[in-house]
Parts: C-alpha cells; sequence; structure tokens
C-alpha cells in the first residue's frame, strides 16, 4: 500500500511542483536506492524487466530510484529530464495477468528511462501497456499478490494521474493539487481514455442503462478498495495539502508522508493500513503496508532537487538532498537484500527503526528533534552549486545521516521502555526479525 501527491501553483509557495511518496511494502523488503546514467546501446538489443524482456530504447535517461531489491522495476524515481513518477497498486473488476507481462513498477522505470516528459511518460506507459499487458506476481515473501496499477506522473511544468484496469486506462491532467493511493480515483472528467473503456464496462453490465460513465465505479474492486483504506489515506493526504495552499513547500511534503493522524500515534492500535506514514502490524490487513522508502521532489525549470530517504519510517528518518549534476549519489554501501546487513544504508537505518518500535511514543519523540535540526542543515544549502558541489554537498549529507542514525540507535537503546506494544503485534516483529536474521 502506498500514497503519493503532487501539487502545482497556487498551492505551492514558490510556483514550483512538489511531489511526495511513500512506498508501502513488506517490513524486510529492502529497497535499494541507486542511480543509473545515460547510455546509448546498439541496435536490437533486448531488456529484460522483472519478468519479460522488451525491446531496449537506443538512448534512455539517467534516472535516479528507489528499487525494491529483487525486482528490475521501481516504486518511485526521477529522470534528468525532471520527470518523477510515483505508482500505487490498485485492484480492480479486470482480471489480472501473473504471467509474462510487465509490473506496475516496470511500467514506471521504463517511462522514467524513456521521456522527456510527464505526458510523454503517460504515453510511454500506455505503449507498453498495450504491447505487454501488466500484472506479474508483485509480492517479495507473498508470490500470490497481484494487481494493477496507477500513476501519479509530473514534471517542473504539469501533472498527469493515469490509473488503469487491466489493458485499460484513463488519465486526467492535474489542476492545483491532486494524490492517490490504492484505489481508482478518475470519475466523470478525464482528459485522456482507451478506446474502448466506456464500451467495456457496457458490455461487462457495470455501466448501467441511462447512467453517466464513471471510470472508479464502474471498474473498482469493492471489497480490495474498502479494505485497503485507500480513501481514509487519501483524504487525509489532500488535507493536509489544502490545508497548506499558497503555502506548499518541501518541509510541507516531509511532514505529509510522516503523517500518522492528528492524535498521538501508537502503532499497535489499529487493525487497517489507514496512516500515510505506515507501519506493518499483522500479516492479514498491515503485512504489505511499511513504508520502506519516501521520495520528495521539488520541481522548477531549470532546476530541480530530489529528496530520497533511502530507508524506512520517514517519521524518524532524515530526507537527503540529491541533483542530477556531478556525483549524483556516493556510495552508500553494499545493496540490501531482505536479509540484515549493517553495512547497507537501508538495514542501518533498520536498526533505528525496529528499537523505536519497542516503545514509539517515547522513542519516536526521542529523535525527532535533532532529525528536524539535521534536515534544516541540508535545506538550508544553496541549490546552484557547481556539479562538483553539489555531488559534495549530497555525500556529506548522507554520511552525516548515516553518523547521527548510529548516535540516536545507541540513545534509544539506552532508554527504559514505558510502554511496550501489545502482545500481538511484538510477535509479529519478532517473527520479521527472525526472518531477517535481524537481532534487536
Amino acid at each position: 500500500m502506498c500514497d503519493t501527491f503532487v501539487a502545482l501553483p497556487p498551492f505551492t509557495a514558490d510556483g514550483s511542483v512538489v511531489f511526495g511518496k511513500n512506498s508501502d511494502r513488506e517490513p524486510n523488503e529492502a529497497q535499494v536506492l541507486e542511480y543509473h546514467p545515460a547510455r546509448k546501446r546498439g541496435k536490437d538489443e533486448t531488456l529484460r524487466c522483472t519478468y519479460v524482456e522488451v525491446p531496449q530504447a537506443k538512448e534512455t535517461y539517467a534516472v535516479l530510484l528507489c528499487r525494491p531489491f529483487w525486482m528490475w522495476g521501481a516504486e518511485m524515481g526521477a529522470n534528468e529530464k525532471g520527470v518523477v513518477i510515483g505508482n500505487e497498486a490498485v485492484w480492480t473488476r479486470m482480471p489480472t495477468q501473473k504471467k509474462n507481462v510487465l509490473t506496475g513498477m516496470d511500467l514506471l522505470r521504463l517511462a522514467l528511462e524513456r521521456a522527456s516528459s510527464a505526458r510523454q511518460a503517460l504515453e510511454t506507459v500506455v505503449q507498453h501497456l498495450s504491447d505487454f499487458g501488466q500484472g506479474g506476481l508483485c509480492g517479495y515473501k507473498d508470490r500470490h499478490i497481484s494487481y494493477h496499477n496507477s500513476f501519479l506522473i509530473a514534471d517542473p511544468k504539469e501533472a498527469w494521474v493515469l490509473e488503469t484496469a487491466g489493458h485499460l486506462w484513463a488519465a486526467l491532467k492535474v489542476k492545483g493539487a491532486y494524490s492517490i493511493s490504492n484505489g481508482l480515483t478518475i470519475g466523470e472528467e478525464f482528459d485522456d481514455a482507451h478506446p474502448e473503456l466506456i464500451e467495456t464496462a457496457r458490455k461487462k453490465g457495470w455501466l448501467k442503462k441511462g447512467k453517466d460513465f464513471h471510470f472508479a465505479r464502474c471498474y473498482s474492486d469493492f471489497l480490495y478498495a474498502t479494505f485497503s483504506a485507500s480513501r481514509t489515506r487519501r483524504d487525509r493526504s489532500f488535507k493536509c495539502i489544502a490545508g497548506m495552499k499558497g503555502e506548499m513547500h518541501v518541509p510541507g511534503a516531509f511532514g505529509i508522508l510522516r503523517d500518522h493522524g492528528d492524535s498521538e500515534y501508537y502503532p499497535d492500535s489499529h487493525l487497517l493500513g489507514n496512516r500515510l506514514c505506515a507501519h506493518a502490524g499483522n500479516r492479514v490487513f498491515r503485512n504489505a503496508t511499511q513504508t520502506v522508502g519516501s521520495l520528495v521532489a521539488h520541481l522548477k525549470p531549470g532546476s530541480q532537487t530530489y529528496w530520497p530517504t533511502g530507508t524506512s519510517s520517514p517519521c524518524i528518518a532524515t530526507f537527503k538532498p540529491v541533483w542530477f549534476r556531478g556525483p549524483v549519489l556516493p556510495d552508500l554501501g553494499v545493496a540490501p537484500t531482505g536479509n540484515f546487513d549493517e553495512k547497507s544504508l537501508w538495514w542501518h537505518h533498520e536498526k533505528l527503526h525496529r528499537a523505536v518500535l519497542q516503545d514509539f511514543s517515547t522513542r519516536a519523540m526521542a529523535v525527532r528533534e535533532a532529525r528536524d535540526g539535521l534536515e534544516k542543515e541540508f535545506l538550508e544549502v544553496p541549490s546552484e552549486e557547481t556539479a562538483n558541489e553539489s555531488g559534495q554537498v549530497t555525500a556529506a549529507a548522507f554520511e552525516k545521516a548515516r553518523e547521527k542514525t548510529a548516535e540516536w540507535t545507541h540513545l534509544v537503546c539506552e532508554l527504559p521502555i514505558k510502554k511496550s506494544p501489545r502482545y500481538f503485534y511484538r510477535s509479529y516483529w519478532r517473527r520479521q526479525n527472525q526472518e531477517a536474521g535481524f537481532m534487536v
């Protein structure tokens, strides 16, 4: 389960486009933060995606990706042209294909590698959806889960929401602000669509005679849409954006991705995954609901800054600045897998996260003030340095965040536990730790 939002003028404070996404997946499904430079290739090459081969493009753009370690595709990312995309799992009435198709994450990465604008990225997704279909087995340990996808696509000038149901789709150009979660949101109004979209709904009896066509109403799977709590999360993210109308900025985007609601939060207190900053909690409704990576993009013509965490739990993680100039990413250690390895960025932070879970309200509070101060330092760095200076700033930010994470981990482990989570919650996380070879 995930949440993605975008804000354009007049919602933003500086006339920019601000984009944010939380990637929610299984707790031990480490996410790789990586950069791939632009490349030119020979004729007739093929590209192996997660499950299927596609023709390789002769030229691909440089991309920054937040990718589940075991798949080719990415949950979110950006390219050198200022295009940024996030995808969401959606469940529809159309059948799901589990073999020999592209995953939604594959579609996202293909679009970033091949598109120079948001509109072109939309067209790239649609074309590959038509040529190769979508679905596939999309879970890490859960080898049954398969779904369709929605996408929020932005560049420094505009943004689009693209929602799919099987090979069918509808697209809406964003006006002001938009947010998506794990359910279809496009209704009676859209700017582009598959030519068979309405007729298919009519033939299948989903569009009743005399009724106006409504994409979400006709194609949504009610059961999944309900128990994913997608509407609750989408309403919350849009409420947060609306509350900052005219003042939306990068720190505000951080705050939305960290949101747990208006009251004091206890991660063992709820059944469904109904929070924007998601913490897994049970194997039924909250197993694939751990926020394992987060990304904010600040897009202006000629100037784009990206703020990934590269880690789980944005509520205690640090966003770091990245630019497509010079050495884009420093050495982040070994690439993470589903097994604990402190030498990786993701698992190094996970020591802090899982220590905090033992007494969330007390221990999270102990690190947030220092974390906010660190991010303030990063936010005050000018974004107009030379290419080498940009790389140095990014490297310093990641190094300092790593050092502070180690300090905070030691700090919270020394704190006495005042409020231990409920037994079922402790039991769930004990099993997750054992499966990852992780000792708290």
